[in-house]
């Protein structure tokens, strides 16, 4: 019997690649999403990726904080598990709005616990993200790190996974996988979808893309002179699709009768340098991305890469796509969708 999963945000840029995988794995999928950072075009794209199996696919566009909306959802399928994906999640602008964001990403997660609850499913996988260990001293960052988030996006994901720890604590019947991602790049090898940032982007590789497909002069790099291999700040990039079947693999382990409310780091376990990345980007575009050299900003760290032992060792899965592969597959996507999924006129950025 295949099993339903809903998916919340799942026309965005990591939930619209996670949904495809589990069409194609044979899961019945529901997506909701209010579109707010998002476009329904993904959606669609990814009916026709799955072929046959898109016909597993619903979708509403429904804001998680509209309650009655969700009722309605869960009232009419039974699900077996939630992939939560909805939220906003611009550092940037939760710094300037972050009223905006808790009641975003904090109300509309509790609506959706609440409603869960209320249906007898209890099984969650949450998307979180490296940020809950602010600054790490050492890397690689471990599952058992302690958590500092620097802003109030960060502060938004621990707030969540501190929730969702305390409801396993006063029901045991809760299943929740809490999965820290690292930095998602790269598209479906498909080229059909990918990330699709609104206004100006938050991270390295929508930027070079841009600047790629000339929507933008050049690309700003943030500090050079960082104790690295070339002076600029190292991170954990990990393929999108890779991240995607992260969270097949997260599904599965909510079977596991042992599962409260574990948490897993999704990264490839490298670090790669500022530098390195644009330079394996211009391999696989053939273009040159022109540089502008900027100070630190601040609440950056130095070096922040997973470890990644124990998604491998208990969810058995493991990062599969180098960064040729991420440049590759980001490049398809840009070229052949240089506004995204919208139109020069649609994206004002």
């Amino acid at each position: 019997m295949a099993k339903n999963i809903l998916v919340t945000g799942g026309a965005g840029y990591i939930g619209s690649h996670t949904v495809l995988q589990l069409l194609l794995g044979g899961y019945r999928t529901v997506v909701v999403d209010n579109l707010d950072n998002s476009s329904d075009i993904s959606i669609k794209r990814v009916k026709e990726l799955a072929g046959e199996f898109g016909n597993n696919l619903s979708f509403y566009q429904v804001d998680l904080r509209d309650k009655p909306a969700l009722e309605k959802i869960f009232s009419e399928t039974k699900f077996d598990a939630v992939i939560h994906f909805a939220g906003l999640k611009a550092v940037g602008e939760s710094v300037e709005k972050p009223l905006l964001y808790y009641d975003n990403n904090l109300i509309g997660t509790i609506a959706l616990l609440e409603v869960m609850s209320a249906h007898g499913c209890k099984n969650l996988v949450f998307s979180s993200s490296a940020t809950v260990y602010g600054w790490p001293k050492v890397v690689p960052c471990t599952e058992e790190f302690p958590l500092c988030a620097a802003n109030p996006y960060g502060r938004t994901k621990l707030f969540i996974e501190e929730i969702c720890c305390d409801i396993h604590r006063s029901d045991s019947e809760w299943k929740i996988i809490l999965l820290r991602y690292f930095n998602p790049v790269g598209a479906h090898p498909s080229g059909h979808i990918g990330e699709d940032p609104r206004g100006i982007p938050n991270n390295l590789m929508p930027f070079v893309q841009q600047v790629a497909v000339a929507r933008r002069p050049a690309l700003t790099v943030f500090g050079n002179d960082y104790n690295t291999v070339d002076g600029t700040g190292v991170r954990d990039y990990i393929h999108v699709v890779d991240l995607a079947d992260g969270h097949i693999a997260a599904l599965r382990k909510l079977s596991d009768r042992s599962i409260g409310c574990e948490v897993y780091n999704l990264g490839t376990g490298k670090g790669t340098s500022v530098l390195e990345m644009v330079s394996a980007f211009e391999k696989a575009s053939g273009k040159k991305i022109p540089l502008v050299m900027a100070g630190r900003r601040p609440g950056d760290a130095e070096i922040v890469y997973a470890s990644t032992e124990k998604a491998e060792r208990e969810l058995n899965w493991k990062s599969k796509y180098g960064i040729e592969e991420m440049c590759r597959d980001q490049w398809n996507w840009a070229s052949k969708n240089p506004y995204g999924y919208g139109s020069p006129e649609t994206n004002h950025s």
